[in-house]
């Protein structure tokens, strides 16, 4: 599968079923391995994070997770099939999961809320197999006996998917130091997805999702927590971008006009 190189990120060229032929050779093998779904956020953090870069160079798939990233692949003449994104992987593949009963296991949010995701995904799809659930301790990630905790959980359970929800780059960090100790074939950084799937969080409406004004939806939702990310930080994306075109162009041998 040929990748696409921009921002310094080597994505696979995935659609929601190339992502799961890799998912469904990778748990075959049963052999470890986690996937990133990258966003602009990711792109602008990734700039000054050594840890975050380690993660990345180290990933078994990395997907777009955004339009503005699929919308300037396309502007650099190098087309992304589809926008991945970790809140949609259970509305594209839930029917997979279900029919191949793969063992799926939690980890993320606050108390309750992936108990109330599975049972909403569980009225959805009767037959998906969901192994477990667990709402971490906040700090976890610096807590050693709560990591322990939760890699025997991981170990007992044996899941073939981890869904890890506890926001960038948090969850791709503690995937990354953990994912060999547990052994689970497939990890995964999901966000805010158990929120929307519980319902505690609502989703924005899809013509937003399309026009990639998913951002605005989610400030308008949680201001406080997410202005600096969206209106701060992720705006350098316009100047990445613009190095980018500036590359393309050199690289051709014109120039911007």
């Amino acid at each position: 599968m040929n990748q696409v190189n921009m921002f310094d990120v080597n994505f696979d060229n995935y659609d929601f079923m190339d992502l799961l032929d890799y998912i469904d050779k990778t748990i075959q093998e049963r052999s470890q391995s986690y996937i990133l779904t990258c966003n602009v956020d990711h792109v602008i953090k990734l700039r000054k994070d050594k840890e975050f870069q380690t993660v990345y160079s180290e990933a078994g798939a990395v997907v777009a997770d955004g339009m503005p990233l699929i919308w300037a692949s396309k502007m650099l003449g190098k087309p992304l099939k589809q926008k991945v994104s970790g809140a949609d992987l259970f509305s594209r593949l839930g029917n997979a999961f279900e029919q191949r009963k793969y063992r799926l296991f939690f980890l993320g949010s606050a108390q309750g809320v992936p108990e109330q995701a599975t049972k909403n995904l569980k009225a959805a799809y009767p037959g998906m197999n969901i192994v477990g659930c667990y709402s971490p301790s906040y700090g976890f990630e610096h807590n050693d006996e709560e990591n322990q905790r939760i890699i025997e959980m991981l170990t007992e359970s044996q899941p073939d998917i981890v869904f890890v929800g506890v926001g960038a780059p948090k969850q791709e960090k503690w995937i990354y130091r953990h994912y060999n100790s547990y052994g689970a074939p497939i990890s995964i950084g999901v966000g805010a997805t158990f929120d929307f799937l519980s319902g505690s969080v609502k989703r924005a409406p899809d013509f937003m999702q399309r026009t990639g004004l998913e951002w605005f939806w989610r400030l308008s939702q949680e201001p406080r927590r997410l202005w600096k990310r969206y209106l701060v930080d992720d705006a350098q994306f316009l100047v990445l971008l613009l190095k980018e075109l500036r590359k393309r162009d050199k690289a051709k041998g014109g120039r911007l006009e």
